[in-house]
């Protein structure tokens, strides 16, 4: 694995932000558009979804971290939630909600695979660092 410096770095940062960059296209490319309340709903957890990796990140501290992605993983599924509204709603068409879907669905396995990966880590951050007894 790739020393991550930054979030990024983070492959799940990365696939969340394009995944609300096409959230972003079918807002402005639909009639979508008019639906203002559904609309700002799934841009906002769309975009929870990479702003809780990047923010959990940021916060230097495993523990906080895995709360932040847990966070971003309810995000995705909220964003999953809203897109069945939007193709019921007939926005966008079956094949491209079960699409999104698909894509959304391996995000949040990738964000639980990275959670249950930090568990098994002992690194705890600069802010849950523990005085060791020698031995």
């Amino acid at each position: 694995m790739a020393t991550i410096k930054c979030f990024e770095d983070l492959e799940i940062w990365q696939e969340a932000r394009r995944l609300s960059k096409e959230v972003i296209r079918l807002t402005k490319s639909t009639d979508l558009e008019t639906d203002f309340k559904l609309r700002d709903q799934i841009k906002s957890s769309s975009g929870s979804v990479m702003d809780n990796i990047a923010e959990g990140f940021e916060r230097d501290g495993n523990l906080e971290f895995r709360q932040f992605l847990s966070i971003a993983k309810g995000s995705a599924g909220e964003s999953r939630s809203q897109l069945y509204r939007v193709y019921d709603n007939n926005y966008i068409s079956k094949d491209e909600m079960l699409r999104l879907m698909s894509e959304y669905e391996t995000l949040s396995r990738r964000i639980a695979n990275f959670i249950n990966y930090l568990n098994k880590k002992n690194f705890k951050g600069t802010k849950y660092r523990e005085i060791q007894p020698e031995t």
